[in-house]
């Protein structure tokens, strides 16, 4: 079996996270608890798959060379770094929110929410953005 579909896979669940986790937040903005609880956990699962995408490539692949260049070379690693750094921060906040939610802890959910909405959707957009630029741009 080829694995060379992954990147792309990986990239569109990345994507499909975003746009939920961003319709979910509106839902709850507008009152909508069920909407919100639908959307959320297809952000969550959206997000799992990619994980376990992530994991699987590097796993029978490894890891792409950036091919680029100069300062786009820079931009590429710093947007790299934030990204690893955050998906790594946001798996535990995810975990806890999700948690205090099934409880019924409302308020503690809602609290770290702030926080964890804005990480997530960062850590989903810029790995679109790293897939971009590792498989799709074309530096010269």
């Amino acid at each position: 079996m080829t694995w060379t579909w992954l990147p792309e896979f990986n990239a569109t669940m990345n994507a499909a996270s975003a746009v939920l986790v961003s319709t979910g937040y509106l839902f709850i903005r507008r009152g909508r608890v069920a909407a919100h609880r639908a959307c959320m956990i297809a952000a969550l699962s959206a997000s799992t798959l990619f994980l376990a995408g992530y994991l699987t490539h590097h796993a029978r692949i490894g890891s792409m060379p950036f091919r680029g260049t100069g300062a786009v070379r820079t931009v590429y690693f710093s947007i790299l770094l934030t990204h690893t750094i955050l998906a790594v921060v946001i798996l535990p906040l995810v975990g806890i929110t999700v948690v205090r939610a099934a409880r019924g802890r409302f308020d503690a959910h809602a609290r770290i929410a702030r926080v964890t909405l804005p990480l997530w959707l960062y850590v989903s957009v810029t790995g679109v953005v790293v897939y971009w630029m590792l498989y799709q741009a074309r530096f010269s």
